[in-house]
This record gives structure tokens, sequence and C-alpha cells, in this order.
């Protein structure tokens, strides 16, 4: 019995997802990687890595209420790619954990990893800082008026959801389908995660990197993202408003 797909269809169904990865991943934390890279060549090139500064969450305008407006458009636009990856997903509750929600679990699981990853992580910041490999990193610099936490939060969220997703829970499934070997995945994931965060310096992407291990190995155990989702936005809540509410002393030490 002879198949009714032709050569030329068959390499294009085996093309197909390779193109879509690439392009949700261009379209979104492929290209936030590209420009890391630039940015950190730039800070290389400028001088001492641990003279430059890598600002996050800037404000976009001296108008309060402009630069409201610019954040939350920001947010919106950034969430975009997220909404692509899970539309192309074949079957989006299962691929990111079905049910989608199970609060117990999540809360629990996304507190533990919290807090497994975030003392680490401030630990090695502060290590890469004093090697002179990371640059000086400003969580948050927004104007001090009334709506700086809530867009703060809502910046942690945004960064937690998109991350999560694409990187963890798209890509892995997606590169699980090309039956790509396991360690591959692990590590396409984890350096993609490293790779967007160059701009901060080399402590920024090893420190990302092995967060991205262990994320993807949570989500190729358990099969939930939610729990990653939960833990990455507490981790960028006190990174971001942590610093913003912070004495000026303590800051000037830090």
């Amino acid at each position: 019995m002879t198949s009714d797909v032709s050569p030329a269809a068959e390499r294009v169904g085996r093309t197909r997802p390779g193109i879509e990865i690439l392009l949700v991943l261009l379209l979104s934390l492929g290209a936030s990687a590209v420009y890391a890279v630039v940015s950190l060549i730039a800070k290389l090139s400028a001088g001492p890595l641990s003279a430059s500064k890598a600002t996050l969450n800037p404000s976009q305008s001296p108008r309060p209420y402009l630069d409201l407006t610019y954040q939350l458009l920001g947010i919106f636009f950034a969430l975009v790619p997220v909404l692509l990856a899970l539309y192309l997903l074949d079957d989006r509750r299962s691929a990111l954990g079905k049910p989608l929600l199970k609060p117990g679990f999540d809360a629990g699981w996304g507190a533990g990893l919290f807090a497994a990853i975030g003392i680490p992580g401030l630990l090695l910041v502060y290590a890469a800082a004093q090697l002179g490999l990371n640059a000086q990193i400003v969580p948050a610099a927004l104007q001090p008026v009334w709506w700086a936490v809530p867009v703060l939060i809502l910046k942690a969220v945004e960064n937690a959801v998109l991350e999560e997703v694409i990187v963890v829970g798209y890509l892995v499934t997606r590169l699980r389908s090309l039956e790509w070997r396991m360690v591959s995945i692990i590590a396409a994931s984890a350096v993609l995660r490293g790779s967007y965060h160059l701009y901060q310096g080399f402590g920024a992407f090893v420190g990302n990197a092995v967060m991205g291990v262990i994320f993807a190995l949570f989500f190729v155990r358990t099969k939930r993202v939610m729990p990653l989702i939960v833990a990455h936005s507490l981790l960028d809540i006190v990174a971001f408003v942590g610093y913003t509410l912070l004495p000026e002393s303590w800051l000037s030490w830090l």
C-alpha cells in the first residue's frame, strides 16, 4: 500500500515545527537574547563590565501618566507572543498542566522553588558583582509615583508568564515533539534563558542558566508550568519592589 503523502509534503511536515519555534522565539525571547548579546559587547567595549549599569524597568517618560501608559502597553504587547505560543500548542491544557490551575500544588511548589533559588541567586549576584562579572544592576528605576509598585508587580508577573510559558512550556513541548534528546532539550531551554540575561553580565548568564535547568527538569517531571510562574513572579517582585522600597543608605552599600 503506497502513501498518499508526497516526499515534498513530508519534508514540509518535518521542517514546519522547527520554523514555528524559530518564528515564536524571534518574536519574543530570542530577539531579547540577540539584543542582550549586543548590549554585553557594547558594555565590554566601553570599559570594565563592573563600571557599566544595567537598568531594569526604566521610566519611559518624565510625564507620570504618559509613563504609566507606556508601561501598561509594554506589559500587554510583551504577552502577545505568549498568546501566540498557546494558540500554536495543539492541546494547551495538557501541554502546560492539566488542570491548568491546581492552587495548592502550584502555590506550594512555587514558594518552595522561590526559597530554593532566591537566596543562592542573591549570593551569586553579589559574588559576580565583587568579581567584576556583572554590570551594576538597577532592578527598578520608575518615578516615585503611586502606581510604581503595582506596575512593578505587573512587570514581575509579565516576565514570569512570558519566560516560563515560552522557554519552558512551549519550547520543551515542541522540542520533545521533534524527538530531541532530553539532555539537549534541557540545555537549549537553559542556554536561552541565560542568553537573554547577558546584558546584565556573565554572572547573570550562569545564574539564570542554572535556574533554567532546574525549571526545565521540574516541568519535565511534573508537566506543570504554573509553579514556575509563581516562583518566578515571587523572585521578580522581591527584586523589583524590594529595591524600590529599600532605604537609600542600603542601596549605596549594595
